[in-house]
């Protein structure tokens, strides 16, 4: 396996009596990367996932993480934060953390240091005497965070993140991800937020109903739709946009609209026709398709703006 290579899945299936879950996947994880599994409710990430974890072993196919087989031992080298949350919400924020990081290896004194470490830097010191059911789910995430990363592993698996967190907490986990990349470590995220996966991934594979329908690096994947999408603030009539000709679809976010383009279609067209109705055009920009649609087109089938 090549050497900057982190986890290496070949031919992964897994069945559930006769649910095939996943099926015949293959990915490939850059070391010191964000790399992004995607896909819809069910299509087989966190199976994926669990398998990667060695919760559960594949039906056929290998997974390789760091050059080696996955072993029991393999656990140790990787941290996990899950979906649901699996801290023991009897106990105090510190005494959890402690008995965390010791199943990861840690000697009482190592881990003490780093436990305090990471509350002082995540604003939970104060909380560290209180139970974990006393948080609030914001605090609770950041706590299971903290569990995820205490042992410093290689490859830090993360799903769903952001759950929870407020915009200046998110910010915070963002800004901590960003660091441990920077460090070397591996980060795969999972998350149906896709502006998140948009300004952090290197890479992603989206998957649907077991398999890969789309992956390889981020940028590369958006340059090879081209810039189809016109992003624009307006003030007047939206009736310009009704050209058939030029306009595939539309969605609005309030102060900005998206415009899918047609193919080989002229964006100008759209600007004359916002003049000839006395439409003002405060913003018009002709960028690349956001994530989101692309996703959506994968997993629809449908074009999408």
């Amino acid at each position: 396996m090549e050497s900057d290579t982190a986890v290496n899945v070949t031919g992964v299936i897994k069945r559930f009596d006769e649910v095939l879950a996943v099926n015949n996947l293959s990915l490939r994880i850059k070391a010191g990367s964000v790399f992004g599994l995607l896909g819809p409710n069910g299509a087989g990430k966190t199976t994926t996932l669990r398998m990667i974890l060695r919760i559960m072993v594949p039906d056929e196919g290998s997974i390789e993480m760091l050059g080696r087989p996955l072993t029991e031992s393999s656990q140790d080298r990787i941290g996990y934060l899950p979906e649901e949350r699996g801290l023991y919400t009897r106990m105090k924020v510190r005494e959890v953390l402690l008995f965390l990081a010791g199943l990861k290896g840690l000697d009482d004194r190592e881990a003490g240091r780093r436990v305090d470490e990471w509350l002082e830097r995540l604003e939970l010191n104060q909380w560290a005497a209180h139970k974990v059911i006393d948080l609030s789910k914001g605090m609770q995430q950041k706590v299971q965070f903290i569990a995820a990363v205490v042992h410093r592993p290689p490859v830090l698996i993360l799903d769903e993140p952001f759950t929870g967190l407020d915009p200046v907490n998110a910010g915070i986990i963002k800004d901590i991800m960003l660091d441990l990349r920077q460090k070397g470590t591996t980060i795969i995220l999972s998350t149906h937020r896709m502006e998140q996966v948009e300004m952090m991934c290197d890479s992603i594979c989206l998957i649907n109903k077991g398999q890969s329908v789309l992956d390889g690096e981020l940028a590369a994947i958006k340059r090879s739709y081209g810039k189809n999408t016109v992003r624009m603030e307006y003030e007047g009539d939206a009736g310009f946009l009704d050209q058939p000709q030029v306009v595939a679809a539309v969605n609005h976010f309030g102060a900005v609209t998206e415009v899918k383009l047609c193919p080989n279609a002229d964006s100008q067209e759209i600007l004359k026709a916002a003049v000839a109705r006395g439409v003002r055009i405060n913003r018009f920009e002709l960028v690349e398709p956001p994530l989101n649609d692309i996703f959506i087109e994968k997993v629809s089938g449908v074009a999408h703006a």
